[in-house]
């Protein structure tokens, strides 16, 4: 109600604000907060993890060397699968309907059958050509090499790897190269730039914010998609810890650690495509997005101003 005085003069009355109450924040903080110390409790109580066993093969020799083939093997299959779907995507973007058609088998191919799948078919190769030969198609033959010796263990797990992720990526890449507006290919062509000018100078740097994240995910993907080709018996991370328990049956503690290896591996990764995002996301917002550090940082000051002014 509005006094008489205040009636008189004009002046509204003071409005008394009433805090919004939001008590489902507090009860799913008491959820997470009493799941989080059942968990701790658990990792610290629980005799079974055997911690000093996850000690021991942390930095085991067999354990390292199983890290530096699934880094080997997603680093290369990364690097092939990428360079694959560059070519795939602008196959697909292609007016002639030959080259069109024939990136979308392929793409619809790998992307339509099981990883697992592709890795044991690799691996059982030989079983399909026994020879490979070398020369003119439908002609003479120059050289003949036995499958089984020409396509390697490692080889073919690489084969599988890379053509399936050259089929995501030739997805990915499509997207990004679609998202640049035509106006930009247009003016480039009207400048005299070829077609191939025109996509490694003009579209392909435009498209790298759109292609940069989901192809971080890839890369996260195919780090923990390597532990597939263990079944083939190939000495990845995972197949070096199975070797272990194997021996010692110490299941549990052998595959905490394997988990402690792939989180690091992907908390690194994490960060740089962190850096990459920010990278190629400049001019696309009026704002950069800050660093860990710079949060940090900010949060350190904004907690120095509040005692300040206490």
């Amino acid at each position: 109600m509005m006094s008489e005085s205040d009636t008189v003069s004009g002046r509204p009355e003071n409005i008394r604000a009433v805090p919004v109450r939001h008590p489902g924040r507090w009860v799913a903080v008491a959820v997470i907060a009493v799941l989080a110390a059942m968990l701790i409790h658990m990792l610290l109580t629980n005799p079974n993890i055997e911690w000093t066993t996850v000690r021991k093969y942390l930095f085991s020799h067999i354990i390292l060397r199983g890290v530096w083939m699934t880094i080997k093997l997603t680093v290369l299959s990364m690097a092939i699968g990428i360079v694959l779907g560059i070519v795939a995507a602008i196959m697909r973007l292609s007016e002639n309907p030959v080259v069109r058609g024939a990136a979308w088998l392929y793409v619809w191919f790998f992307r339509g059958t099981p990883l697992l799948v592709q890795i044991v078919f690799w691996f059982a190769i030989s079983d399909l050509f026994k020879t490979l030969a070398f020369g003119v198609p439908f002609g003479p033959h120059f050289a003949n090499q036995k499958t089984v010796t020409l396509i390697s263990l490692f080889l073919s797990a690489l084969l599988a790897l890379s053509l399936n992720e050259g089929a995501y990526m030739a997805e990915i890449v499509r997207a990004g190269i679609l998202a640049v507006d035509e106006g930009q290919t247009e003016a480039a062509h009207a400048l005299g730039m070829t077609k191939l000018q025109t996509m490694r100078r003009i579209v392909l740097p435009q498209a790298m914010r759109v292609i940069v994240p989901p192809t971080g995910n890839e890369i996260n993907s195919m780090l923990k998609s390597t532990s597939l080709v263990s079944i083939v018996g190939i000495f990845d991370l995972l197949r070096s810890a199975q070797a272990i328990y194997n021996a010692n049956y110490k299941i549990i503690p052998l595959l905490i650690v394997v988990v402690l290896w792939y989180l690091a591996m992907t908390s690194i990764l994490q960060v740089g495509q962190f850096y990459l995002e920010r990278y190629y996301g400049r001019g696309s917002t009026r704002t950069v997005a800050l660093t860990p550090i710079q949060r940090a940082m900010l949060m350190l000051v904004g907690l120095r101003r509040h005692e300040g002014l206490r």
